[in-house]
């Protein structure tokens, strides 16, 4: 996945976990309203953590298996919100989601797929 994906994904879910729910809805994530801030927070773990999933394995040459699970995390996590985007009505965000799920789908399976070493 694209360095910028994989830098959005930590940026975001560091974010996620720093804030509090308040101050993040005031700042444009208006669904943060919707939910719990123990599923805000959730969100933000998952997020960083499929970031540094993405990134370190390979980067160390350990484990092959984290990376493409990391990416099918955050393939789930872009399916999630696009419904809830969709749900609110923001068409600007679906588009964002569709291509970052679209850039992890694309690393799960170049790592689970038939070309993967």
């Amino acid at each position: 996945m694209a360095q910028a994906g994989v830098a959005l994904f930590l940026a975001a879910g560091a974010m996620k976990l720093s804030q509090p729910k308040q101050k993040l809805a005031a700042s444009g994530m208006g669904w943060t309203e919707g939910v719990s801030a123990g599923t805000v927070k959730l969100i933000g773990s998952v997020e960083v953590l499929a970031a540094l999933g993405l990134v370190l394995p390979p980067a160390l040459g350990i484990a092959p298996v984290p990376a493409p699970l990391a990416a099918l995390g955050l393939v789930l996590v872009m399916l999630g919100a696009t419904v809830v985007h969709a749900r609110r009505g923001e068409a600007q965000m679906i588009a964002v989601n569709l291509v970052l799920l679209a850039l992890a789908a694309v690393v799960a399976w170049g790592r689970f797929g038939p070309y993967s070493r």
